[in-house]
């Protein structure tokens, strides 16, 4: 008897996180049909996939339909970063919007389970800390952030509404900022900046006066907490925050870069930008509760893996 193999699509597969999850999924046995248009994501993120037999690359935009058979389904494409989602708003509220309604068509013509990667964002500039599933958030709506917070919303709601209107089994994941090597190196997030900027001994730049705080899950960590979500039972179907619930000031992120590259860059503050959250720290007792996980790996750690990784490449 021939053993089956689960097919499984990755959108989004090509950028950070979601060569990571394409990874792991080859690794496992899955067959992996890798999609995404290139726009943040790079081919040098999989190139290391192409040989194998059970992954398979397809440049596509997920704002247009897409006919393939698939088992399962992980909805990664949008730019997470806000100098990629600020460069053509429209377009990032497309592909949540049409992207999200796109796959979720996929997903219940094929019968396919749907995962949705949501993000923290939902919640704005929370007035609650640290944030839990059921916080409605407090998001401007017609700000520079909103392409990408309030598209992030609306691809939630389509998820449930596809939940309740069609049966489809959907799982829905609000990530953290997370961090890892193939990190964008200029796309304007906190972690990647200071490390190039350490690396090339060049000032580091903080925004306000560094004591907003943010909370860093390492890109394993996450990956692992995907698989964990989509094979969770059909009547969980999130939303579940995913991050570090360790919290870090920007400060404290800056100097212990500068520590671990022995890198010379002093610090200069700048104005913040504006809607930028001052706090942002996961609430993660239902994934423990659920998907039976928490983070294994610490900032130092995760840190010295990705500042490594951008060695290598700058």
């Amino acid at each position: 008897m021939q053993h089956y193999q689960k097919r499984v699509l990755v959108t989004g597969g090509a950028g950070f996180l979601g060569s990571h999850l394409c990874e792991r999924l080859v690794a496992a046995g899955c067959d992996v049909l890798c999609v995404d248009n290139l726009f943040t994501g790079t081919k040098a993120n999989i190139s290391h996939l192409i040989p194998k037999t059970n992954f398979e690359f397809m440049r596509h935009d997920v704002t247009f339909p897409l006919y393939v058979e698939m088992d399962e389904i992980y909805n990664l494409a949008c730019p997470a970063s806000p100098i990629h989602y600020q460069f053509d708003p429209v377009q990032t509220t497309k592909t949540s919007v049409h992207g999200a309604i796109n796959m979720l068509g996929l997903a219940k013509r094929t019968k396919a389970k749907i995962f949705q990667a949501s993000t923290s964002e939902v919640y704005g500039d929370p007035q609650v800390h640290p944030q839990t599933e059921d916080y409605w958030g407090h998001v401007n709506p017609t700000g520079y952030r909103a392409c990408y917070d309030e598209g992030k919303r609306c691809a939630e709601t389509l998820f449930f509404d596809y939940r309740r209107q069609h049966s489809l089994r959907i799982k829905v994941a609000r990530i953290f900022n997370t961090y890892g090597p193939r990190m964008h190196p200029n796309d304007g997030r906190v972690v990647s900046n200071f490390i190039v900027q350490a690396l090339k001994g060049a000032p580091i730049t903080v925004f306000g006066n560094g004591d907003q705080s943010r909370s860093f899950c390492y890109v394993e960590d996450l990956v692992t907490a995907f698989i964990r979500l989509m094979d969770t039972a059909d009547d969980f179907p999130g939303p579940v925050n995913l991050g570090n619930p360790g919290e870090f000031t920007i400060l404290e992120l800056a100097e212990t870069v500068i520590r671990l590259t022995g890198s010379k860059s002093e610090i200069v503050f700048k104005p913040l930008p504006q809607d930028d959250p001052l706090q942002r720290q996961p609430d993660i007792r239902l994934a423990r509760e659920k998907l039976g996980w928490e983070p294994t790996i610490g900032l130092e750690e995760g840190l010295t893996r990705t500042i490594a990784y951008f060695e290598s490449i700058i």
